[in-house]
């Protein structure tokens, strides 16, 4: 029997900086659950990003991306097809990488001197290799470096937004905590009060009681005057007419 071809494998690289953790993990998961393409989970490394963009004939993964988000470093470990250039499967890795950072740059931030040295080094090795003209090399270069300018725009936004979203969520907490305080304060009249209420109500509104009147008048809810209600007819304190 003729020998069997040898499964093609492909190359592998590891791209890793600096990083800290600012908020924690459960933040960053919530924070990029919305990314396409991605599958995202926590492991003792940290949060990871596992982006599949191939399978081989066996359903396993083939050409894939898997970014580990650590307390003290973002690495990214990827293969690259044989058929494809390394230099340009390695900067679309640092523009997958720099996307996903500038989406949680609040609570993980990773060295932006490591990512600039990366994305520069990237660029040059790709350009070297590139058979074009200057003007050509240059317009793409531009092009690139237009981009990234664009996506650290954005991550100075995104930044700003995120803090007037902590600011307004710490003033809705303050507010829902008084609402709740205020609340509490609104059923604190005691049975008894509530009930010498109702009867001076009754008498002072010809026999008659509307529930969210009294309510809003003694600043109570009107299940709390309900109740109270209840309670005295079945004390036989008051009668309900028909």
């Amino acid at each position: 029997m003729p020998a069997e071809a040898a499964p093609i494998e492909p190359n592998t690289d590891v791209l890793e900086v600096k990083a800290k953790l600012v908020g924690s993990y459960s933040d960053v998961i919530s924070r990029l659950s919305s990314l396409e393409f991605f599958s995202i989970k926590e492991t003792d490394n940290g949060v990871t990003l596992l982006r599949v963009e191939s399978r081989d004939i066996q359903k396993r993964p083939f050409i894939f991306m898997l970014i580990t988000l650590g307390k003290e470093t973002a690495k990214v470990e990827y293969t690259i097809a044989p058929d494809t250039s390394p230099k340009l499967r390695r900067l679309s890795v640092i523009k997958t990488l720099l996307s996903t950072l500038s989406l949680i740059s609040d609570i993980y931030t990773a060295d932006n001197r490591e990512l600039f040295q990366h994305t520069d080094s990237a660029i040059d090795n790709l350009l070297d290799s590139l058979s074009q003209s200057y003007s050509t090399l240059f317009n793409n270069y531009d092009a690139l470096f237009n981009e990234y300018r664009e996506i650290k725009r954005l991550n100075i936004e995104l930044t700003a937004s995120n803090k007037n979203l902590a600011v307004q969520a710490s003033q809705i907490s303050e507010e829902n905590k008084q609402l709740q305080t205020r609340l509490k304060e609104l059923e604190t009249y005691s049975d008894d009060a509530l009930m010498a209420m109702v009867e001076d109500w009754i008498e002072s509104h010809g026999n008659t009681i509307d529930i969210n009147e009294f309510a809003n008048n003694y600043k109570t809810v009107p299940a709390r005057a309900e109740q109270i209600l209840n309670k005295m007819v079945s004390m036989g304190y008051i009668e309900i007419k028909s």
